[in-house]
């Protein structure tokens, strides 16, 4: 668990968090470098989910990589699959973090919302549904491993 308070935003805690795959923590389908490091560290303390359809079909080697298998959303109304196993979770203890349009609602839904401008770009609609922007999926990973960066950004 991620214990975190933030003056003017809210105390959380973070039980988990729901990452989208291709675009945030993946490019072309293949996982991005140290990324597979930063989630072992991450699931020492939370929970980690990965939402796919797998666009690229690399999910199966990213899902060796990384020790544990992504759960995979059905084509179609995907923007509302995803929002809905933020809910079923339990949103107010769960950070989601992801880049494209299918991620703005599991964005807003979730307690914290963490946009990813990576290689394939940003949502336009996914971005105002953030809380917090990065650039990259490190500098997302670390906000959660270094959790007073997340103080230091949204403080009021």
């Amino acid at each position: 668990m991620i214990e975190v308070g933030i003056s003017g935003f809210g105390d959380f805690e973070i039980a988990q968090v729901v990452f989208d795959v291709n675009g945030t923590l993946a490019a072309d389908g293949v996982l991005l470098e140290g990324v597979a490091e930063k989630l072992a560290a991450l699931r020492e303390r939370v929970a980690v989910h990965l939402l796919t359809a797998d666009t690229h079909g690399g999910q199966a080697a990213i899902d060796e990589a990384l020790g544990f298998a992504a759960d995979r959303i059905a084509p179609g109304d995907e923007p509302a699959q995803k929002a809905r196993f933020v809910q079923a979770l339990g949103a107010e203890g769960t950070v989601a973090i992801g880049n494209g349009a299918n991620d703005e609602a599991m964005l807003r839904v979730s307690a914290i919302g963490i946009a990813v401008l990576g290689r394939e770009g940003l949502c336009v609609e996914t971005l105002n549904a953030a809380d917090v922007v990065v650039g990259d999926i490190h500098d997302a990973l670390d906000l959660l491993l270094k959790p007073r960066r997340l103080v230091a950004t949204l403080r009021r």
